[in-house]
């Protein structure tokens, strides 16, 4: 299977649990994923430019890809320029740095994502409530005035923060509690998106674009860490292995960054222990972390790992030619 043919089905992939965000969160979804794949694609064609390479590797698709998946992890109505920065620097310097495709360290779309949630990270942590999407033309509100008139005010939508961001934040409240309070409309969004992401992940899996290796160890080992950590729904509880399995990017993260050929091991057992490793930095990151998501950190500290990783492999494993 050639490049070309791989990112097609990445992006067919990807369509299920694109429409379930853009349905869940309005029309900023689609705007955000077009500008990325757009301004991607075109940092791609201006270093290859400068590089003074062929333009024709434009056609292999991956600059599309990698602007839909940073697109895709971006709050929906993200400034403009906030994403031109996280595609200068996903392109720019996480690809083309390291001399193009297939030569770079880390993963692209996650280089962009960390650049922007480090930088500005009230903007990338604020996000358009399920329940009052901004597909909606306008939410009209009543204000009640001193003589007793209501009136009307237009908005443009309400916006809230993700399940996990909710959650890490909740205060001491135990589980019941917080669910009580904050109301299941934002996580079943969440579930449905994952789910779709997950559907995509297994289309992957079954038309050979991906090895299932690496996905299953990073959910399994992020579902084994939160079991004891659920502490019986307490109010010191880290969430359960279903929040922690269908919130915010895992699903995403699971099946089209952590698979990603050109940033994990080449081996069999070094994907196993790439996907265990994203799990255990994963649950770190959200339960003690100052960001309650911690798939790209997990990621890309795992990306610099790989290289390590498959020469240990290498090491262990002696060469054909070689008696052990």
């Amino acid at each position: 299977m050639n490049i070309q043919a791989m990112m097609v089905r990445v992006l067919l992939a990807l369509i299920p649990g694109f429409l379930l965000m853009a349905y869940s969160f309005g029309p900023g979804v689609i705007i955000n994923v077009g500008l990325a794949m757009l301004f991607c694609t075109g940092f791609e064609a201006m270093m290859l430019g400068l590089t003074r390479k062929p333009l024709r590797v434009l056609t292999d698709g991956s600059a599309l890809v990698t602007g839909a998946l940073l697109g895709l992890a971006l709050p929906p109505y993200l400034p403009v320029g906030y994403l031109l920065i996280g595609c200068l620097f996903a392109m720019v310097l996480a690809k083309h740095t390291y001399g193009g495709l297939g030569r770079n360290l880390f993963n692209p779309a996650m280089v962009g994502f960390a650049v922007l949630i480090v930088s500005f990270p009230l903007a990338m942590s604020t996000w358009p409530d399920p329940g009052h999407r901004l597909a909606d033309p306008l939410l009209v509100f009543s204000v009640k005035l001193h003589n007793g008139d209501a009136l009307p005010v237009l908005i443009d939508g309400i916006s809230r923060a993700t399940p996990l961001d909710e959650f890490k934040f909740r205060g001491a409240l135990t589980v019941a509690e917080f669910w009580d309070q904050f109301g299941p409309e934002n996580a079943r969004a969440w579930l449905y998106i994952n789910l779709g992401f997950l559907f995509g992940g297994l289309y992957l899996v079954y038309s050979g674009v991906c090895h299932w290796r690496a996905p299953t160890a990073m959910l399994f080992t992020l579902a084994a860490l939160s079991l004891p950590g659920y502490d019986y729904g307490s109010s010191a509880s880290t969430g359960t292995p279903f929040m922690h399995l269908f919130s915010g990017a895992t699903m995403l993260g699971a099946f089209f960054i952590v698979t990603d050929p050109v940033t994990s091991p080449n081996s069999t057992s070094g994907q196993w222990v790439f996907g265990v490793g994203v799990g255990i930095l994963t649950y770190v990151i959200r339960v003690t972390g100052a960001y309650p998501e911690g798939i790209a950190f997990a990621i890309l500290l795992m990306n610099g790992a790989s290289p390590l990783i498959d020469h240990i492999e290498f090491r262990l494993r002696p060469h054909p030619g070689h008696s052990a």
